[in-house]
């Protein structure tokens, strides 16, 4: 992306602070492509700002493009409501142990932007701000232009509605690429059995095609139905590739390891998953739609971890 004249004299403190920018953006807009927009919009502003006036550059530039994510979040509101199938976010590839902490890798899972979807935009840009990235009531009620008293009630609604639809458990990070490499090993081997040891009785698979490819349209429920669905990839043509020509392999995405799956020279699928208190399958989040896996295509990895 280019930011703009290199010598621009507001340049060098933007960039200082575009992985923060770009790590709050797509929290809120669960999109790689709709976060990047939101930050060269934020960089327009900032560039054409009495930046003389600015005492704190992080607060303010974190304050403009949480709320050009606010404006995009709800115009796509609709969209979203009209959406072919189950809607998940835009996976991205993530660098390896970028999220140090276990909350950062956490904040960004595919799991939790679901569960943040289910937020209104003022709840969800208040719980990002505050709870991922530790910004106080004050500021933030001053980035997204409400009183400190609605900022505190909109923190403590989104608190207890991501809580109650979002256990915590510990990751294990080995545990879980251990058990993402079994599921692999498992499902192109069409072995059913291996398949079903690895998942939670009640597992759901959520399915992305957004009507583009075809995908349940329906979350898949059960340990038995999920694992003959992820049987099926070594034996059938999927979007016409055939089970020879597929390729899928280990990499970092959204803060934990899932699966890429590609052939005939495009990305086909990825792969996520969730894990109960057992580091059994939880849940299984497949994003097919083409659309949504631009930046996976393109290869660049995010640091998302906070800054």
């Amino acid at each position: 992306m280019t930011n703009g004249p290199s010598d621009h004299p507001g340049q060098r403190v933007f960039q200082e602070h575009r992985r923060l920018l770009f790590s709050v953006a797509y929290r809120l807009l669960g999109s790689a492509a709709d976060a990047e927009d939101a930050v060269q919009d934020a960089w327009i502003k900032w560039s054409a700002a009495d930046r003389s006036q600015v005492a704190d550059p992080r607060a303010y530039l974190t304050r403009i493009v949480s709320n050009l994510a606010l404006e995009r979040l709800r115009s796509a509101r609709h969209k979203r409501e009209t959406y072919v199938g189950p809607w998940l976010p835009e996976p991205v590839l993530t660098v390896p142990d970028a999220a140090e902490a276990v909350t950062d890798a956490e904040s960004v899972s595919m799991a939790m932007l679901v569960v943040l979807e289910t937020l209104s935009p003022l709840e969800r840009a208040v719980f990002v701000l505050k709870e991922v990235f530790g910004f106080g009531h004050a500021e933030i009620a001053e980035a997204v232009e409400r009183s400190e008293a609605a900022v505190r009630q909109a923190a403590h609604r989104a608190r207890e509605h991501v809580q109650a639809r979002r256990p915590r458990f510990t990751a294990d990070r080995s545990r879980q690429r251990e058990a993402t490499e079994r599921f692999l090993a498992a499902a192109t081997g069409g072995d059913v059995n291996a398949l079903m040891e690895l998942l939670s009785p009640d597992v759901t698979l959520w399915t992305d095609g957004g009507g583009k490819v075809r995908q349940a349209l329906r979350p898949v429920v059960g340990a038995a139905t999920v694992a003959a669905w992820f049987a099926a990839i070594g034996t059938v043509s999927y979007q016409g590739v055939e089970p020879a020509d597929m390729r899928a392999e280990l990499v970092g995405i959204n803060g934990g390891t899932g699966l890429v799956f590609s052939g005939a020279g495009r990305v086909i699928a990825t792969v996520t998953f969730d894990f109960d208190a057992e580091g059994r399958i939880a849940a299984v989040h497949n994003v097919a739609n083409p659309d949504k896996l631009r930046a996976v295509a393109d290869g660049t990895a995010y640091d998302l971890g906070r800054p």
